[in-house]
Parts: C-alpha cells; sequence; structure tokens
C-alpha cells in the first residue's frame, strides 16, 4: 500500500471515530433534554402564595415558578422554609403549561424551579429551547 492509499484509510478511519465520539457538550445536553421533556409531560404542583397566584421566589435577579413532582417534595420545601406548621395550597398544572402559557403572559423574566430543596432540583430558565423564543432572555427581542 503507497502512502496516499495510507493516509487516506488513516483519514477515514479518523473521520469515523470523530463522528461516533460526541462533543462533552452533547452529553451534558442529553440528561437535560429528557428532565425538560419529562417535566413538560407531566403534573406538578405549585403551592399559592398569599394572594392564590403560583409562588415564586427571587433568585440571580429573578424571579421562578416553584413546582414540586409530589407533596413529598413540596414538605420538604416547606421544611426547609421551617414553615411545616401551615397548610400549603396548590393547584396541579401540566408542566409545559407553565413554560407555553405562564411565563409569555408575565411582564417580567422568570423561570421554574422545580423541587427547590430536594436532591434533585432543576431549573428551567427563561431561554430558547425551554421558553418560547418571543420571550426567552436570549431570544431574537434580547438580542
Amino acid at each position: 500500500m503507497g502512502f496516499d492509499e495510507e493516509w487516506g484509510r488513516l483519514r477515514a478511519e479518523a473521520a469515523g471515530r470523530a463522528a461516533a465520539e460526541q462533543p462533552p457538550t452533547a452529553v451534558a445536553e442529553a440528561p437535560a433534554r429528557d428532565r425538560l421533556a419529562e417535566f413538560r409531560g407531566r403534573l406538578v404542583l405549585v403551592p399559592h402564595d398569599e394572594r392564590g397566584g403560583l409562588w415564586t421566589a427571587p433568585l440571580g435577579g429573578m424571579d421562578w415558578i416553584c413546582a414540586f413532582s409530589d407533596e413529598a417534595a413540596l414538605a420538604r420545601f416547606a421544611q426547609a422554609r421551617d414553615e411545616t406548621d401551615r397548610a400549603w395550597d396548590f393547584r396541579r398544572v401540566p408542566g409545559a403549561w407553565l413554560l407555553d402559557e405562564v411565563i409569555p403572559a408575565l411582564d417580567f423574566p422568570c423561570g421554574v424551579a422545580l423541587d427547590a430543596a430536594g436532591p434533585d432540583g432543576t431549573v428551567f430558565p427563561p431561554v430558547r429551547g425551554i421558553v418560547p423564543d418571543s420571550v426567552a432572555l436570549d431570544g431574537p427581542v434580547a438580542a
């Protein structure tokens, strides 16, 4: 085998390996995409605030709607706030409704914090791919 043939074979092998390997960001993105899809497809609990609206908490200069996977996760949140002695009224809502309907209707930046105070807490910030582009902080209006 001559140099040209050997060089072509090595290049083809390298290209095949590069195509098979995922970049580190792709490896990290897959679980995040799965978590987002799971959230969108399920009912979550959202406690009411003192006015009967959805409970939000400020963090990092932005408000976050607090949502919970189940009553046990809400109870952990109440315990972390040292507020287990009061009733926590809540409503069950689809996760997709929060991201696609509620957040776009607000006149301030807001994300969703799922299972705050729990070991599997997740945040869904108002960025493209999570909320509609028209209200995403990194969307066309923001740019």
